[in-house]
């Protein structure tokens, strides 16, 4: 398997980059990192890009050498390792600790294994046509605040208001039943993921994305995934990166750390 991999940090001030892609011979993975709240230094010494970069490393370990164990179970014992990193010095039953999402790719068996656990993407190159797959649960919690908040005005009383309860809300719904899953510190949220298999003969190629490379089908709707894949067999991950970075300076948007891993040669 070839896998093609570009990552473009936000540029924020005082902040790196969050995500984490890599890849082993047979497997491929990413990680958004989540967090970055204020006050989350009080509860975590390592921070967000901290905990991304070791879950990814964790994953791509597990993966080397559990070619015959389900996809949610290397992520569970990923998940339980990078706790156990830092549960003597941190405070990982705070909100505020970092989390993840994650979306995996596996070659075994004549099968292509798929995984996602939040707002990553996963896009199969299918014969009949991509598949992509992201967990909305996020954003279904989200939904109702998201849509108040982006009909007031920034920093008035009414926004700030709607803000913080809009954050107790997505919190109080972080992986419980009826809410949404990320990768924390609870190994139990990887049975949440979604998760799926197709044989590697009917697939041209696969795509993960972290949700600021995704913006370019998802927010802003520039394109589909149809041509979103034909744009990353043509010119390559930097190329649909440098398209989400012109939408967001166009419409004013701040921007995501975005990070994409192309794989194609499956067979």
């Amino acid at each position: 398997m070839r896998v093609a991999m570009t990552t473009a940090a936000a540029g924020r001030p005082g902040r790196v980059n969050e995500d984490f892609a890599g890849a082993v011979p047979a497997a491929a993975v990413l990680v958004d990192g989540a967090g970055g709240v204020s006050g989350m230094e009080l509860v975590c010494r390592h921070g967000t890009a901290w905990h991304a970069h070791r879950l990814g490393g964790e994953l791509l370990g597990l993966l080397s050498l559990g070619a015959g164990r389900a996809l949610p179970e290397l992520l569970a014992d990923a998940i339980e390792r990078v706790a156990d990193a830092h549960r003597a010095t941190c405070d990982l039953a705070d909100p505020r600790s970092p989390w993840a999402t994650v979306a995996i790719l596996r070659l075994h068996d004549g099968r292509a294994d798929y995984l996602v656990l939040g707002d990553a993407v996963a896009v199969l190159d299918r014969v009949g046509g991509p598949l992509a797959v992201s967990d909305h649960r996020e954003a279904a919690v989200a939904e109702p605040y998201q849509s108040a908040l982006d009909a007031l005005v920034e920093g008035s009383a009414e926004y700030e208001q709607i803000s913080r309860e809009g954050t107790r809300v997505m919190r109080a719904n972080r992986n419980r039943p009826g809410g949404y899953w990320v990768a924390k510190d609870d190994p139990r949220a990887a049975a949440e993921a979604l998760t799926g298999s197709c044989p590697i003969s009917e697939l041209a190629g696969a795509a993960l994305l972290s949700n600021g490379a995704s913006r370019i089908v998802d927010r802003f709707g520039l394109t589909g995934w149809p041509e979103v894949l034909a744009l990353l067999a043509s010119s390559g991950p930097a190329e649909v990166i440098a398209r989400v970075r012109q939408a967001e300076a166009r419409e004013a948007v701040p921007p995501d750390d975005a990070t994409i891993a192309y794989c194609t040669g499956l067979d």
